[in-house]
């Protein structure tokens, strides 16, 4: 069976304007970009800000459910020259380096002769809500929705390199797929991991939400690492490469990387001289209903509902306040049944009393008593990395 081919589509937003203000603040993300009236293959109409390499952004509305669906999950590629037809039946994944020899799997292989596992994470551009960070911190300028949360089904990294034979000295493991800059000297997508942040929850996956994996999310094969950002999550893996030594990259050792202090903060004329890559995600939350500009009634039933998250560590509870953040009252936590690494689902119940702009915030708090700072608090590096603000929407009540 052959892969279809997959067909570009067309609808670019605009890109930000820079500001030369040396003051650095942060507040909300962007909320009111809109959604693209055209539809990328496998996926309904979402934010776009590119098509090449596609970039594309769940909306708001997305986040009332524990699992995103495969059609409103958001994408983020950094090479543009993506394969648009993937013969299934002669593709294989490589394992070379350090081994005791060079291991080639096809994608049958990989379901028949290894134990298939199944781990509910969520995934995270680094850069989600960048746009919350003033001045314009540099990529993609994302709202909240550079997010999502599936079940991914493969095999275990483990199990692979178990496979193959690592020799005695093997420690770290480089990644890299099939996409390709177009310019020669733009640096290849690799990245690396060492031995020691293995664990059987990584894997190497060919399924999302019980199907196969949508073609702008990796097909056929993606690596999954829950509890840490997307970076690290390889689309369209082709290659694995055990090594003895760390490689200098540019996207390990100049890209995705925070300043190494106790804040991960600089100020914009003052770049931090020692930094460190971004890892594991902070606790955060995204309302999903009601959105920016919702219009509800006077004394009806509202009932708020959307996501939080962390690392892995769980999320003990979401507070939500309907009064711009003078008191905070306890939501109504889903079961947690898809585990530590997965959103978990919130809802809270009210009745608007009185007429006007109405602001509703959500602060999670994971197991560990981290939780989400007000978006002032957060101070600005120059990647606008790992932005966790407190999550604020504001309604009309008429």
């Amino acid at each position: 069976m052959k892969r279809r081919d997959f067909f570009k589509t067309a609808a670019v937003v605009g890109a930000a304007t820079l500001t030369t203000d040396s003051v650095a603040s942060t507040g909300q993300p962007n909320d009111d970009l809109p959604i693209s009236k055209v539809n990328f293959p496998e996926k309904r109409p979402m934010i776009t800000y590119s098509d090449r390499p596609p970039l594309l952004e769940s909306p708001r509305n997305t986040f009332t459910q524990a699992l995103t669906p495969n059609d409103q999950f958001f994408v983020r590629w950094h090479m543009p020259e993506i394969p648009t037809l993937i013969d299934v039946d002669k593709f294989t994944i490589n394992i070379n380096g350090l081994v005791k020899e060079e291991y080639k799997v096809t994608l049958k292989e990989l379901k028949a002769d290894f134990e298939q596992v199944e781990v509910a994470a969520v995934l995270q551009c680094g850069g989600n809500s960048r746009s919350a960070f003033e001045p314009v911190a540099g990529g993609i300028q994302w709202g909240s929705g550079a997010v999502g949360c599936a079940t991914w089904k493969g095999v275990r990294l483990r199990d692979l390199l178990e496979r193959a034979g690592l020799q005695k000295d093997a420690e770290w493991i480089g990644f890299n797929g099939m996409d390709n800059a177009t310019y020669y000297e733009t640096p290849t997508f690799i990245r690396e991991l060492h031995l020691d942040e293995l664990d059987d929850h990584v894997i190497v996956a060919y399924e999302m939400n019980g199907e196969d994996l949508p073609y702008l999310n990796g097909f056929p094969l993606r690596l999954v690492i829950p509890g840490y950002y997307s970076d690290s999550w390889v689309k369209m893996l082709s290659n694995i490469t055990v090594t003895n030594k760390y490689k200098n990259l540019f996207f390990m050792d100049v890209a995705y990387r925070v300043p190494d202090n106790d804040c991960e903060c600089e100020l914009p004329d003052e770049k931090a001289k020692k930094t460190k890559p971004i890892t594991t995600m902070n606790v955060k939350s995204i309302i999903g209903y009601p959105t920016n500009n919702t219009v509800v009634h006077q004394g009806s039933h509202v009932v708020v509902r959307g996501v939080a998250f962390d690392s892995g560590h769980g999320i003990r509870d979401v507070l939500i306040s309907v009064d711009g953040g003078k008191s905070w009252k306890q939501s109504i936590l889903d079961d947690g049944k898809n585990g530590r690494y997965a959103f978990r689902g919130f809802r809270f119940a009210f009745k608007p009393a009185s007429h006007g702009k109405m602001t509703i915030m959500a602060k999670a708090i994971n197991k560990w008593g981290k939780e989400q700072p007000l978006s002032e608090d957060i101070k600005w590096n120059h990647g606008g990395y790992k932005y966790n603000g407190i999550d604020v929407v504001t309604i009309e009540v008429v």
